[in-house]
């Protein structure tokens, strides 16, 4: 694979060579799994990543003490699409000399960690690709007043400097993840600063609460893995302080990743999603939302109980446990308590009945999960092209503009936004495409 620089002074004209055959926006899990498959083909094409961190980290704000990937290492960047991959996770095993030891673990599910660690591996033999550091602020055909759009502009923005740049690409991948999903009651008038999103938990959290013997209060909202990881971490974080959990369903629920339910992960089962009408795949959507959504590891789930248990064994009366977890409770709103901390309105999701919560805050910590509609914003030039009113994408993800608007060599491909059309395990699965043979 060959790239070239980007040129931050190049003036995008109809008549300008197009720089690259494919940017992709963002360099996370999906991009890079792109990288290492048009490494492994051999595929000579001029392609540039581009980032908004400064350098590889995935989900740097939940990389927790003794967190666990929730699915097999051997669903890594290559493995189902080529074992003989050198970016298979046991390759990387083996080139840091702990293939035997990682086998004696006995386990399909590496440290999270470690994990991290691989990706950062894979992701270290494609620096000379990426453009760290760059936020894209919009993606927009170039001019072109005879005939279909052939290529597109893709304008950035460094974010040490704020000066902008642009790129033209034949081929555009959108993969930029998901954004912190605040809920509107808590996030009007802009965001209380004792307030944080589960995102940046592990980098933000030690900033806040210095004093690990303190005894803060901290109250934690969601009813899924995050929010658990997050409970449990505090209490081994911060032994002295007072937790509580909100979540507002009946009781944190298990995750199901039993054989066959998983197999809606299994590539095949896109095609049988993608061919549903809408309203089936609605349906199917929300049956298999106990996969990976609103729920938690059941290892997580005994080790949570176990020590809500040790509690009750020690204390009988609840009001003086450090650690609670209050069901039927959507958090709706926050004020200011007397004593300075921050007071939680609260709404019974059972009766409907609103109150304020007993306890005050030093800080609250939203597992509230992701917004994945960043693509809209980001693609909005294009948006007179589209077929229909929204970004409908095919089978392989491209995005179907109108008829003859757009060259059939040139084209936009969404990523890990696309649940509705191609169900919870298309999300998983980035496209790699055949335009660049």
């Amino acid at each position: 694979m060959v790239s070239e620089p980007a040129d931050e002074t190049t003036q995008v004209g109809s008549d300008l060579q197009h720089a690259y055959d494919l940017v992709c926006i963002g360099f996370g899990p999906a991009s890079l799994a792109i990288a290492i498959a048009l490494h492994d083909r051999e595929i000579k094409a001029r392609v540039l990543y581009i980032e908004r961190q400064r350098s590889f980290a995935w989900h740097a704000g939940m990389l927790l003490p003794h967190a666990r990937m929730q699915i097999s290492f051997l669903k890594d960047l290559a493995t189902l699409r080529d074992p003989r991959s050198k970016f298979t996770f046991i390759n990387y095993l083996k080139s840091k000399n702990r293939l035997v030891a990682f086998t004696n673990l006995s386990t399909f599910l590496p440290l999270r960690e470690e994990y991290n660690d691989y990706l950062s591996w894979c992701a270290s033999h494609f620096e000379q690709d990426v453009q760290y550091g760059h936020e894209t602020i919009c993606v927009s055909p170039t001019e072109n007043r005879k005939g279909p759009i052939r290529s597109w502009q893709v304008r950035s923005r460094n974010v040490e400097t704020n000066g902008t740049s642009a790129v033209t690409a034949k081929n555009v991948v959108v993969a930029i993840g998901g954004k912190p999903r605040i809920p509107p009651a808590l996030s009007s008038g802009g965001l209380d600063c004792r307030i944080l999103h589960s995102s940046l938990y592990s980098t933000a959290v030690p900033r806040m609460l210095l004093d690990t013997r303190k005894a803060y209060r901290v109250a934690v909202i969601g009813g899924g893995q995050s929010a658990a990881e997050i409970f449990n971490d505090l209490q081994s974080r911060y032994p002295n302080s007072y937790i509580t959990l909100y979540t507002g369903a009946s009781a944190l629920k298990p995750s199901d990743d039993s054989p066959f339910v998983n197999e809606v992960f299994d590539p095949e089962r896109v095609d049988t999603f993608y061919d549903l009408p809408t309203e089936s795949r609605q349906k199917t959507i929300w049956s298999d939302k106990a996969t990976n959504y609103g729920v938690v590891r059941p290892e997580l789930l005994d080790r949570m109980y176990e020590n809500m248990y040790h509690q009750r064994l020690r204390e009988a009366d609840q009001d003086k446990w450090q650690c609670k977890i209050v069901a039927w409770r959507q958090v709706i709103g926050t004020e200011n308590g007397s004593d300075g901390r921050l007071r939680l309105k609260l709404k019974d999701t059972s009766s409907g009945e609103t109150s304020v919560s007993d306890s005050s805050f030093d800080l609250a910590i939203l597992g509230t999960g992701y917004e994945r509609n960043g693509h809209e914003t980001l693609l909005k030039p294009t948006r007179h092209l589209l077929r229909e009113d929204r970004y409908a994408v095919e089978r392989n993800y491209k995005v179907m503009f109108r008829k003859d608007a757009v060259a059939s060599d040139c084209g936009i491909w969404l990523q890990g936004c696309c649940e509705d059309s191609h169900g919870v395990g298309g999300v998983f699965l980035p496209p790699v495409r055949q335009e660049l043979d």
